[in-house]
C-alpha cells in the first residue's frame, strides 16, 4: 500500500460547496524521494523504502550517510518502507499529486505524551464518591483493585494510573476534502493524532468489492 510521509501543520475549516463548516486538518504531505527498492529475491520481501525532509550531513550518522551516498540522495530526517511491489525506482519523487480529493486514507502518528495519569482522566473515573461520612481525599481514588484473600494479587490489564499518551495511533478511512498541489497540502477530514508538526504516515486505502485491500 503506497503512501507518503507527511507532517501535521494545524486544524482548520473547510467550507463544502453546501455552505457546511467542516473541521479538518492540514498536512504537508512529501515530496518524498524513493532511497531504495527491495526485492522478494534480494531481501525476502518487496517494499520502497521513502526519504522525507531534507537534513544536514553534520547532524547524521556515518552509517546513515554511507546508506544516502549508496543511493545518490541527501541525508533525509525521516525514512520509512512501504511494503508492494511498486513501479518506482531510486531517485524518483513521488508528491501530493498520489492522492485525490475525496480518496479515503489511513493516518497514522504518535499521540501527544501527557505523563503520569490517575485513573480519572486516563480511564474515566468517577473516583469513590461524595466526601460525606468521613471520607477523605477520595473523590479521584480509584477504589478497590482485587480481592485479598482469593486471588490475592492484581489481575494484568486492570485499568489503574499509569503512563497515558505517547503512542502510536492509527485513524482509519479519514477523507480528503481537498489538495493544494503547488504547496504540497493535504485537507483531511477530522482530527489526528499528534502534536503541531509532528511527523506522519498518510497511506492510501483501496475498496475492493465492499473490503478494504491493501494492495
Amino acid at each position: 500500500m503506497l503512501g507518503l510521509i507527511g507532517k501535521k501543520i494545524c486544524m482548520t475549516s473547510y467550507f463544502n460547496e453546501l455552505g457546511y463548516c467542516i473541521p479538518c486538518t492540514v498536512i504537508k504531505a512529501g515530496p518524498c524521494t524513493v532511497l531504495q527498492k527491495k526485492s522478494i529475491k534480494k531481501d525476502g520481501y518487496s517494499s520502497i523504502q521513502l526519504g522525507y525532509e531534507e537534513k544536514k550531513q553534520k547532524n547524521t550518522n556515518k552509517p546513515l550517510v554511507g546508506h544516502f551516498k549508496k543511493f545518490n540522495s541527501s541525508p533525509k530526517k525521516r525514512i520509512f518502507e512501504f511494503a508492494g511491489n511498486f513501479l518506482k525506482a531510486p531517485g524518483d519523487v513521488i508528491k501530493v499529486d498520489l492522492f485525490q480529493e475525496n480518496d479515503n486514507v489511513d493516518i497514522v502518528g504518535i499521540a501527544k505524551g501527557k505523563g503520569f495519569q490517575g485513573v480519572v482522566k486516563r480511564h474515566g473515573f468517577s473516583g469513590v464518591g461524595e466526601k460525606t461520612h468521613g471520607q477523605h481525599n477520595r473523590s479521584r481514588a480509584p477504589g478497590s483493585i482485587g480481592a485479598g484473600s482469593d486471588p490475592s494479587r492484581v489481575f494484568k490489564g486492570t485499568r489503574m494510573a499509569g503512563r497515558m499518551g505517547g503512542k502510536r495511533i492509527t485513524i482509519k478511512n479519514l477523507k480528503i476534502l481537498k489538495i493544494y498541489l503547488t504547496r504540497n497540502l493535504v485537507l483531511v477530514k477530522g482530527a489526528i493524532p499528534g502534536p503541531t508538526n509532528s511527523y506522519l504516515l498518510i497511506k492510501k486505502t483501496f475498496f475492493k468489492n465492499g473490503n478494504r485491500n491493501f494492495e
